[in-house]
């Protein structure tokens, strides 16, 4: 693997380490190691139930958070081999990226940050690292699964400043100084590589996929699509190349080849454009690449479509009347729950009941009542689309959604 990696990838051998020191395994290195810690891991086979853009309820084909995040590590391990990069650690990070989303996708995440605003908030990039740092349970030595500080980096995609302050007085003391895993955001430097490939292997493949999502529910039609110039250009490309894709019959043909040409065109303009920018640079390893700007990055032309296709989802998809309604009635779900939690935790699951009563748990918690509510969003987000809604039908007697 070494002999094949760049010098500027990340390389299990350098490690920064994990919190923890473990012994190495036999047959794995640092990051496969990871990676697999996280499809084993309790928060990775709740995303399964877990919304993208469609309630869960609403159709066993959309997209689930389970589904989005290995399309994500499927582009980012291509990606990846192209451009001599860690396909591991690309990997464990994408599987992880979403396992702090709520139920109900960002309309959760609204509004467990409503409830959650006099106390610190509630952002999903938060949660997941917290997940990985401290929820799960699995291992008799620690809390959480003790990922390496790479793996912990790429997961923790944005932070303000206030939190990375927070998150940098917690973090054990590494003995190169360079910081923890939030000390990037206060010294403006960047992350891994693969870190960054990542993160615009995620925009790619939610790009791709909710305009698939969005004509399977009817939301969005062809028409409406070929007046943005990205899917317009792979549409009438698929049809030149395939003709017989016109018959009526082919149409559901038509629109996978278009976004398959349109998807493999936006990976290939990474991979040129990345390219060429390491080429003029001269990087020998990743204090190197924390040291320049954004390198993972698209094409001018290619940003410029990018954000216009961003801009029609926006405004046809996720804002759509119909999605909108589905949002609002999760979001009362949600607020509701956080709600009676907090009046009541002893409904919560036993072992988060417990945690209620150890303020000692939140480092930074002034009182006993930050405690509680941070336990409640912790509980509350680890749910999955169903069993939030059949907690809210148990707690309130209110049938919202039929799961």
């Amino acid at each position: 693997m070494q002999q094949v990696l760049a010098p500027y990838a990340c390389h299990p051998v350098r490690s920064r380490g994990r919190k923890y020191p473990e012994a190495p395994a036999p047959t794995r290195d640092d990051f496969q190691r990871d990676r697999d810690r996280i499809v084993h891991s309790t928060a990775f086979r709740r995303l399964v139930y877990k919304t993208q853009v469609f309630l869960n309820h609403e159709g066993d084909l959309f997209r689930t958070r389970m589904t989005h995040s290995l399309e994500v590590a499927q582009l980012g391990r291509s990606s990846a081999r192209a451009l001599r990069l860690n396909e591991d650690l690309v990997e464990a990070i994408a599987l992880a990226h979403d396992l702090g989303h709520t139920p109900f996708g960002h309309a959760g995440q609204d509004a467990l940050h409503e409830c959650m605003s006099p106390y610190g908030g509630f952002e999903h990039n938060l949660q997941s690292l917290r997940v990985v740092d401290c929820l799960e349970e699995r291992y008799p030595a620690f809390d959480g699964l003790n990922l390496c500080f790479e793996s912990r980096e790429g997961i923790l995609k944005h932070c303000s400043v206030t939190n990375a302050q927070i998150l940098e007085s917690q973090e054990h003391p590494y003995s190169d100084g360079q910081g923890g895993v939030a000390a990037r955001f206060l010294m403006q430097r960047q992350p891994s590589l693969e870190a960054q490939l990542c993160n615009l292997s995620d925009e790619i493949a939610y790009n791709a996929h909710d305009i698939d999502d969005g004509v399977r529910s009817g939301l969005l039609n062809v028409e409406q699509l070929r007046e943005v110039t990205l899917f317009r250009q792979y549409h009438d490309l698929a049809l030149n190349t395939s003709p017989d894709l016109a018959r009526p019959s082919n149409t559901r043909r038509w629109l996978y080849e278009a976004i398959r040409l349109m998807l493999s065109e936006q990976v290939y303009d990474v991979i040129r454009t990345v390219s060429k920018l390491l080429g003029e640079l001269e990087l020998r390893s990743v204090d190197d690449v924390r040291d320049q700007g954004r390198l993972v990055v698209f094409s001018s032309e290619m940003r410029e479509k990018t954000k216009e296709l961003k801009a029609f989802l926006f405004a046809n998809l996720y804002r759509h009347p119909q999605v909108i309604a589905s949002r609002e009635v999760a979001k009362a779900m949600l607020r509701d729950l956080f709600q009676i939690y907090s009046a009541a935790p002893e409904e919560m699951q036993a072992g988060y009941f417990a945690k209620t009563l150890r303020p000692g748990i939140e480092p930074h918690a002034q009182t006993s009542e930050f405690v509680l509510r941070r336990v409640v969003a912790d509980y509350v987000s680890g749910m999955t689309d169903r069993f939030a809604a059949r907690e809210h039908a148990r707690l309130t007697g209110k049938t919202l959604l039929a799961v």
